[in-house]
């Protein structure tokens, strides 16, 4: 399934995972949030419920790109950089081509969408 992530007046799209927690979150679409950056490695923020990690493997090793869900904080990250194998952590999906819009900023405000 493609998804939209409007930044200002850029919008990227994205190719999410068929899983159960990637439809937890579709479901809450449209969605519209602050991204913060951390750790210099990727923006996140907490959509209002933890999703559903039904059938999600034990963790995954993230790369640029990628939209992810840390089960254990309940948060959504999505990388700007690689980073090793975590526990907890689910791919929900990935962002297609340039992401610099998401980037750019030390905080974002973006919407998220059905494409």
């Amino acid at each position: 399934m493609k998804i939209k992530i409007t930044v200002g007046d850029k919008v990227l799209t994205a190719t999410m995972e068929n899983n159960e927690t990637a439809k937890d979150l579709i479901s809450m679409f449209p969605l519209t949030v602050t991204l913060e950056d951390y750790a210099s490695t990727e923006k996140i923020f907490y959509p209002d419920r933890k999703l559903s990690t039904k059938g999600a493997p034990s963790g995954y090793k993230p790369s640029v790109g990628d939209i992810t869900y840390y089960a254990p904080w309940g948060d959504i990250a999505i990388f700007y950089k690689n980073f090793g194998f975590a526990g907890g952590l689910i791919n929900l999906g990935k962002i297609d081509g340039d992401m610099s819009a998401l980037t750019n900023s030390k905080n974002s405000t973006v919407t998220f969408s059905l494409a």
